[in-house]
């Protein structure tokens, strides 16, 4: 059972001072959270890319190379890569080279985007969508199958034998497909045998997702994998403080207005406390809490989902560095040995 940490780098405006920090500073304050959560003993951290104002994270294989060096165990991966309207040649190259500085603790995580602002940037039709992902997956998995790669498709130009450097550490750089929640999704991680991971937040009862991981599967299978040797991921939004009553109430201004931000742009319902509350509560998709309450949420998680490695999403919206940094610290420390424990032992009844 694998746990680590997942950013987007926010910079919004802190709902108590009314202060943005700058993206540079931002940046530099990530950094320290990757190490630190090296420190503790997390296994994986993970920086999606956005190009918004409200994000700072638009190269998340630059940002984790600034930390590679300063770290000694824990894996870097993006959470996630916006395939659709990258270059997968440029995508693995980046991660290669991460790879290298990191000597071989780099992932790519790969996903068609909940944020599309990437497409009219880079000059792709939202039109061309689901294409786009399909075909530039394929090249991507081919760049890491072979130095040397002929391929053509629709919305790229050809590449007619040519190498791809630099070569990455490990053998094979591994590459996630990551979803928030499409049954497709699924099949198509299964299929191919890749790593899948879930985006399990909003209004949702976490348990649901295991149908999806049976899809998965079930692909997986179908398709000869070995289904015992794939990984599967989750990723939620949550905060640890040594006590509930406080992780609760310095988690919720952020989270209140970050929620609403995106309820707003997506025409959605305003969020309310209540809506915090029930998300918080042991069936909602809040890892919030003290060590004890967030342990038991992750722990129900990998039996009754199946997951094998949990991704917990801090800050939502911009908190105080050093709160973020004690949540760190609590999920290292105190967290992760509960959940370790009760996975071992669950796995050998």
């Amino acid at each position: 059972m694998e746990l680590g940490i997942s950013t987007f780098v926010e910079t919004t405006p802190d709902v108590n001072t009314g202060e943005t920090l700058s993206h540079a500073q931002r940046l530099r304050e990530v950094v320290e959270e990757i190490v630190l959560a090296d420190q503790v003993g997390l296994d994986v951290y993970g920086v999606g890319e956005h190009h918004r104002p409200d994000f700072a994270a638009s190269s998340p294989a630059v940002l984790m190379a600034a930390a590679a060096p300063l770290t000694n165990r824990i894996r870097l991966t993006s959470a996630v890569m916006i395939l659709s309207s990258a270059d997968p040649v440029r995508v693995f190259q980046d991660f290669a080279t991460l790879d290298g500085i990191s000597n071989g603790r780099a992932e790519i995580m790969v996903g068609r985007g909940s944020f599309v602002e990437s497409f009219p940037l880079f000059g792709y039709d939202l039109k061309d969508y689901e294409a786009l992902f399909d075909e530039k997956l394929d090249l991507l998995l081919k760049l890491r199958e072979s130095e040397k790669v002929t391929w053509s498709g629709k919305h790229r130009p050809a590449i007619h034998n040519l190498g791809i450097y630099p070569r990455p550490e490990q053998n094979l750089l591994p590459v996630w497909i990551a979803s928030a929640g499409s049954p497709e999704s699924a099949v198509r991680a299964g299929t191919l045998g890749l790593p899948f991971a879930l985006a399990i937040i909003g209004n949702v009862n976490p348990s649901d997702y295991a149908t999806h991981v049976r899809l998965y599967k079930e692909a997986a299978a179908k398709a000869g994998h070995d289904v015992s040797q794939l990984p599967i991921a989750s990723h939620s939004h949550g905060f640890i403080a040594k006590s509930n009553e406080l992780a609760l109430e310095k988690f919720f201004p952020s989270t209140h207005a970050r929620t609403n931000v995106r309820a707003v742009e997506k025409g959605l319902p305003p969020y309310h406390r209540a809506d915090y509350e029930a998300a918080s509560s042991f069936d909602g998709a809040l890892y919030v809490g003290d060590p004890v309450t967030v342990a038991r949420k992750i722990i129900h998680l990998y039996q009754h989902v199946g997951i094998t490695r949990f991704l917990l999403h801090v800050p939502h919206g911009s908190m105080p560095h050093t709160e973020v940094m004690e949540a760190i610290r609590l999920f290292g420390t105190e967290v992760a040995p509960l959940v370790r424990a009760e996975a071992a032992r669950l796995k050998n009844v």
